[in-house]
């Protein structure tokens, strides 16, 4: 029990689907499967507010391997803000990965919050949305199913890009109901990879990796194909890689969000030109 009568906990399974609902409500636009994925990633990551039997808040705080954690899902109900429950849930998510090196994507009017818990602005992360033309792809030798990748070479790949190991996370998040994953190959060896998903609203991208904006493009292009035509599309890019910039330019898409990367320290060192669409802002 917290200060404030308010008890935390890990959630079940069941109530995390309580915290995607939230989500929602705040404009998130979740992916409707994303919930196995999440709670995979670490069951016990993820910490509900209850005063008696009523949810009133939430957090995630997910560990990654040994010395990383991510910070999401940070929610508290409309008619229980700025009463002390958001800081008592904060406190609660930080003492779960003491001692960790931790990342977060908050919005980006809480930055100077953040600062003061001792985060540092790593660069933003700007959702883009719009319409990719089923015209704009042709077949491509290139693209493949991201599961005839063998997982230790993906796993390598992927570790260029994210700060730790995330098997489990990714097996589960590839492999997500409804979802499209591929990868691109180069000489033979894996060159990016992408992966789609049903959301509330249209479809997300995400990851998006590619060692180059061109080959980001042909998987931004046959992800798209596989979808019905006129299909939303969100794509939520590091504002600090201008290929990537450059890439939604180029088909129109909106700016319709933005979010603040924040980390407990000096940014990792990822290779952020290879950047084209993060995972995920509750994930990392």
């Amino acid at each position: 029990m917290s200060r404030l009568n308010l008890a935390i906990r890990p959630m079940t399974r069941q109530e995390l689907d309580i915290g995607v609902e939230w989500a929602a409500a705040e404009g998130w636009n979740p992916g409707l499967h994303d919930a196995d994925s999440f709670y995979a990633a670490d069951p016990d990551g993820f910490l509900i507010g209850l005063l008696g039997d009523e949810p009133i808040g939430m957090i995630s705080a997910v560990k990654y391997g040994s010395d990383f954690g991510f910070i999401g899902f940070y929610i508290v109900r409309p008619a229980y803000r700025r009463q002390g429950y958001g800081s008592a849930l904060w406190e609660a998510a930080m003492r779960v990965l003491e001692g960790r090196f931790t990342g977060l994507d908050g919005v980006v009017e809480q930055q100077e919050n953040y600062r003061k818990s001792g985060f540092v602005l790593a660069y933003n992360n700007v959702r883009y949305q719009g319409l990719i033309p089923v015209q704009a792809w042709s077949h491509d030798e290139s693209i493949v199913p991201l599961a005839s990748i063998a997982s230790d070479e993906l796993q390598c790949y992927d570790a260029q890009l994210f700060p730790a190991g995330r098997e489990t996370f990714l097996g589960s998040w590839i492999s997500q109901q409804g979802s499209t994953a591929l990868a691109c190959l180069h000489k033979g060896s894996l060159a990016g990879y992408g992966v789609i998903r049903p959301c509330r609203t249209g479809f997300r991208v995400g990851p998006l990796f590619a060692n180059e904006g061109r080959f980001a493009e042909r998987l931004l292009r046959a992800l798209a194909a596989r979808l019905p035509e006129g299909s939303i599309i969100q794509l939520d890019i590091p504002s600090v890689n201008p290929a990537a910039v450059a890439l939604v330019q180029t088909y129109g898409m909106a700016r319709v969000f933005e979010t603040a990367r924040m980390y407990s320290g000096p940014a990792p060192s990822l290779a952020i030109e290879y950047m084209f669409g993060v995972t995920t802002f509750e994930l990392g």
